[in-house]
């Protein structure tokens, strides 16, 4: 957040202005409102926080433009809200927010029509015998409300005899059945809405499996010689500050596949019919919070040694469960990994991150009996799950990445010299 200026004078002072939710990414168009900060009626100094809006790419905090008062809130914490649409108006003390505009007004009402009159009435003169008006007469019944049922609408005794009676009553409407509720049993079910962050991933998910022709292909790693190296650098990176984790070492290992076979580093435009190949090497990072995966991004992963790579992506962690991620904290990303880390099995079949044509998931790395040399051996061994586009990606062209990223990581000394 910027500092205040150093006088009031030289702050921007509000009039009465519509603050709108601004266009705060590529590809966002609306945003829900998780939280207010300010309520009608409350003072407010420019950059002090107002909203905070969770897009399908991030959770930001949106800062008032000027000094103030918060005159009307236009929007409900949950609400969904285009990019463009008021959310708030900003004005001075004692100053009055514009109603917003609203439809065209209604059409007057129509003019009250005359009560139609009853069949009979012809010009002023009910049809009627001498003898039905007599009876009508006797029997204070009012001929122009009676409705005839004789020729020509002609009112008969009988007609009248009715009137005298009231009218049957009508029979009650049919109701309309409603639609079927489930019904949960008391402290059995709990219904929870899908918004917020799991919404957007209910949708990105979905259009993934709809859109992206799925195929995975497993591997299995040999680790051994990473976890002793990452065992002999873990001192050294404490005296950097950094927490050395085995993803710096998965990040270059991906890095230097992409290079070798750089059509997995693209993504889909269907809308133009073409394969996008990124000449960078942005890496997602699928990261774990309270309200759902959340892809963080490494840019330019082929510029940052290993431990500028580790601090990063601690970084991006550490921001993401604090809810801390800016817009260039999330977007932009080439390639995506996703670790199922210590609590996940053995193995899964990650989802693309659309449009992206390829994700790694690497698994946990468990000690397990192997064949060296014709001798059964302990090695620490771990999985690599790479699903494709199959669109975008051949199956060979799939199997020799994932065989590049496994030699990397059995042989990390050549993510560090280079291989010939």
């Amino acid at each position: 957040m910027r500092g205040l200026g150093p006088s009031a004078s030289r702050e921007a002072r509000a009039t009465v202005r519509e603050f709108k939710l601004p266009d705060i990414g590529e590809g966002v168009h609306e945003g829900e409102v998780v939280k207010w900060f300010v309520k009608e009626g409350d003072p407010i100094r420019e950059d002090d926080p107002m909203v905070e809006v969770m897009t399908d790419k991030v959770t930001v905090q949106i800062p008032s433009p000027v000094t103030g008062r918060v005159l009307e809130r236009r929007a409900k914490e949950g609400e969904i809200v285009k990019v463009g649409s008021v959310l708030l108006v900003l004005g001075e003390a004692g100053e009055a927010a514009a109603p917003p505009s609203t439809a065209a007004a209604a059409p007057p009402p129509p003019a009250p029509h005359e009560a139609a009159k009853p069949a009979g009435w012809k010009g002023g003169m009910v049809l009627a015998s001498p003898a039905v008006r007599r009876l009508a007469k006797d029997l204070g019944v009012d001929l122009e409300a009676v409705r005839g049922s004789g020729p020509s609408g002609r009112v008969t005794e009988e007609d009248v005899r009715r009137a005298k009676a009231g009218p049957v009553p009508a029979a009650a409407p049919e109701m309309a059945a409603k639609p079927a509720v489930p019904i949960a049993q008391a402290g059995v079910e709990e219904r929870i809405p899908i918004h917020g962050l799991r919404k957007r991933i209910h949708e990105k998910m979905a259009k993934s499996k709809a859109t992206a022709a799925h195929f995975t292909y497993v591997d299995e790693v040999d680790m051994t010689q990473l976890v002793h190296l990452r065992e002999n650098l873990k001192e050294k990176g404490e005296r950097r500050g950094v927490k050395l984790t085995f993803l710096p070492f998965i990040v270059q290992a991906v890095v230097a596949a992409l290079k070798e076979y750089p059509t997995l580093n693209a993504t889909v435009d269907d809308t133009r019919g073409e394969i996008v190949v990124k000449r960078y090497y942005n890496i997602g990072i699928a990261t774990a919070t309270e309200e759902g995966l959340t892809v963080t991004v490494v840019h330019d992963a082929d510029t940052k040694d290993l431990w500028h790579l580790a601090k990063e992506i601690e970084r991006l962690a550490t921001a993401a469960r604090e809810k801390r991620l800016t817009l260039q904290d999330v977007q932009g990303s080439s390639f995506t990994i996703t670790s199922l880390g210590r609590e996940g099995g053995i193995l899964a079949t990650p989802i693309i991150n659309w449009p992206e044509v390829a994700i790694l998931g690497i698994h946990r790395i468990e000690k397990r009996p192997v064949v060296r040399d014709d001798q059964v051996v302990i090695r620490e061994m771990m999985y690599l799950s790479c699903s494709f586009d199959h669109r975008a990606v051949d199956g060979h062209v799939g199997a020799a990445f994932v065989a590049s990223v496994r030699n990397y990581l059995e042989h990390p000394a050549t993510l560090f010299v280079g291989r010939e």
